[in-house]
């Protein structure tokens, strides 16, 4: 069942709202993730000024949020979209620190021009559909494709791939993922756990209506997700591997589950009405995800509230000895990487087996092969080593974190001395709670994953999925083979080359970064320069047409001197200079007499200039530079609120 509700006349077009299973399970797991950051938040800006700001703002977030998720058209879900992206710019720079404000810059460079990209594609959709609701937009694209007006096909494409630009920026898709790695480092951790579990989900909404609702059942769509999520699942997993920043690792960790998502649904696509294993693994792993990183960014919260660093040589060996943190953490680490009994094997295992089972459908021809039976052998295999990667990656985090030792051995025994001394009682239950949800769904799947994709089934568009033996060695044998891959990774990579010394490197290479290679010098140096050229073309253009019809066409004449002229100022300044020139004529000037008619000249001398400011204010690059000026006053308020 579903209900609407609706605020009328909000910009024209109103709010609707709507209420289904999806958006129940999603927006009370978006209350429970805010709910436990709120308990943690407690201890961890304790000794934070600007506390206020952090709250005040996360509650707009957080309204901002279930604003999207309860959206029923596309209007209502950009308006909440775009209070969301802004709102949530205050975690990124927080604290004000250079690298903060260069992330938070590089955050809403990302969702600013995500959401105007998204606008171009709400306006297409409408122009072509004459409506935004979700529940209306299948049918009109069902219309459109009948009737073969190859005309708003296209536009219907160009409007999904927009939208799709703008969504895939949130979630963190390739190649819009790099604000990711970026933000969760400098972001307070009770911030990072909501912008990763949370509002990267709400970029995944937008693509699931999209994939569900406008393009589903279209082969070429769900190719072009399938490929994006390829890409974004493997990139995200090789980053995470080699990072030595406890957050980065996990900031990286969530571009390469977003892209497990995305092969769901991809896959889903071009199962068509086979689609329920791919479609519900992934929204299982949406939830599962969003979860996973709740326990695992407060675990990285609650060792940065006592180290205040990061760096894996600098927290090697905080956690021994702490057997509650050590409890967390490995839930979550053990749901992240698949491990059989935790929540990420259920889902990770459906959307293999879905890739297993659009490869059979290949085979015996009843499916549209857009793809090779080999080329799904090998995407099958690029989502087992990525979960390799998975497991390698936290295995990494865990050994160093909770097994080894630091270097510095006055270091251990400092980290030694605060075993039961590093988390308050509010912190050690918000943590507990969060991490012991995971098994419970890994270990009761038919209870608690199920229920959650059959209730969203509806929403989902998925067709009705048999009963699963979650645990045959069929299943088991995905998750063994990632698990296996992971562990000689570890070894081979992580153990003989990563680490010298008994020191983590750095081997990946500041030179292979997407941001400081292409993104910063394009948006920075290139289209500037490019458009100012545009500009000043454009600008001379129009100046010129406005001059050349003004002596052709619209001639300017003469004001004759007999007509009334000027305004009440001008009459009173040039009556009083003609006043002093008759003053002086029979003064100073008897031999030099002047008869000028002061009051024609500032006449016409204002008319000169009020001609000029209207030329100004007609042109081009008068209008640029009030945008300008207005745009610098809204980011200095910004930058400067406290």
């Amino acid at each position: 069942m579903m209900y609407y509700f609706s605020i009328p006349y909000v910009c024209g077009m109103g709010l609707n709202f709507t209420l289904d299973g999806f958006r129940m399970v999603y927006c009370s797991i978006a209350a429970f993730m805010w709910l436990m950051t709120a308990c943690f938040s407690k201890e961890y800006f304790s000794h934070y000024t600007n506390k206020a700001r952090y709250h005040i703002f996360s509650i707009i977030t957080f309204i901002a949020t279930e604003g999207v998720f309860l959206s029923a058209d596309f209007y209502t879900t950009f308006v909440f979209f775009e209070i969301m992206s802004l709102a949530s710019y205050v975690w990124v720079a927080y604290d004000e620190k250079k690298a903060s404000m260069r992330a938070a810059a590089t955050y809403m460079a990302v969702a600013v021009i995500g959401g105007l990209v998204m606008l171009m594609g709400v306006f297409l959709l409408y122009n072509v559909c004459g409506t935004l609701r979700f529940d209306e937009l299948k049918d009109a694209y069902s219309a459109i494709a009948m009737a073969g007006d190859k005309d708003s096909i296209s536009k219907m494409w160009a409007a999904g791939l927009c939208m799709l630009f703008g969504f895939g920026a949130k979630a963190g898709a390739f190649p819009l993922h790099i604000w990711l790695p970026k933000a969760h480092p400098v972001a307070p951790a009770p911030a990072s756990a909501l912008l990763s579990g949370i509002l990267t989900k709400a970029g995944m909404f937008g693509i699931l209506i999209l994939s569900c609702y406008i393009f589903a059942g279209n082969g070429t769509w769900a190719s072009l997700i399938l490929v994006t999520g390829v890409i974004t699942m493997a990139l995200g997993a090789v980053l995470a591997l080699f990072s030595i920043d406890l957050k980065r690792t996990l900031a990286c960790s969530s571009v390469s589950q977003i892209g497990f998502i995305l092969v769901g649904v991809g896959t889903a696509g071009l199962l068509e009405e086979e689609n329920a294993l791919a479609i519900r693994g992934a929204l299982m792993h949406m939830a599962n995800h969003s979860l996973i990183k709740l326990t695992l960014f407060m675990a990285a919260g609650a060792v940065f509230m006592n180290v205040h660093k990061l760096d894996l040589n600098d927290i090697r060996g905080f956690g021994r000895g702490k057997k509650l943190l050590n409890y967390i953490f490995l839930m979550g680490a053990l749901g992240i990487g698949g491990m059989p009994l935790f929540n990420g094997y259920i889902s990770k295992t459906l959307m293999h087996e879905g890739i297993v089972e659009y490869r059979e459908l290949i085979h015996e021809g009843e499916v549209a092969a857009l793809f090779s039976a080999t080329n799904i052998t090998v995407i099958e295999w690029i989502f087992l080593i990525s979960g390799g990667l998975t497991v390698a990656y936290m295995t990494k985090l865990y050994i160093c974190i909770f097994v080894e030792k630091n270097k510095d051995a006055a270091i251990q025994a400092k980290y030694d001395a605060l075993n039961g001394k590093y988390m308050t009682g509010l912190s050690a239950f918000a943590l507990t709670l969060s991490a012991t949800v995971l098994p419970i769904l890994g270990m009761l799947p038919g209870q608690t994953l199920s229920k959650m994709a059959e209730l969203s089934k509806v929403f989902l568009n998925s067709s009705e999925m048999e009963a699963i033996r979650w645990f045959s060695f069929t299943n088991l044998k995905g998750a063994l083979i990632s698990i296996s891959i992971g562990a000689l990774i570890y070894v081979i990579i992580v153990r003989n080359w990563m680490i010298k010394d008994e020191e983590y490197l750095n081997r990946w290479s500041k030179l292979i970064d997407l941001e400081n290679l292409i993104y910063r010098p394009l948006l920075l140096t290139a289209l500037p320069f490019v458009f100012g050229i545009a500009c000043r073309v454009l600008d001379s253009l129009v100046d010129g047409i406005v001059v050349f019809l003004r002596k052709t066409i619209y001639k300017d004449s003469k004001i004759p001197q007999e007509l009334e002229e000027g305004n009440y100022f001008t009459h009173i300044i040039g009556a009083f200079l003609n006043w002093l020139q008759d003053v002086g004529n029979v003064t100073v000037n008897k031999k030099n007499i002047k008869f000028e008619n002061y009051e024609h000249k500032t006449a016409a001398a204002f008319e000169d200039i009020s001609e000029s400011a209207g030329i100004v204010k007609r042109s081009l690059s008068f209008g640029l530079i009030i945008f300008c000026i207005g745009l610098l006053l809204t980011m200095a308020y910004i930058l400067s609120a406290k």
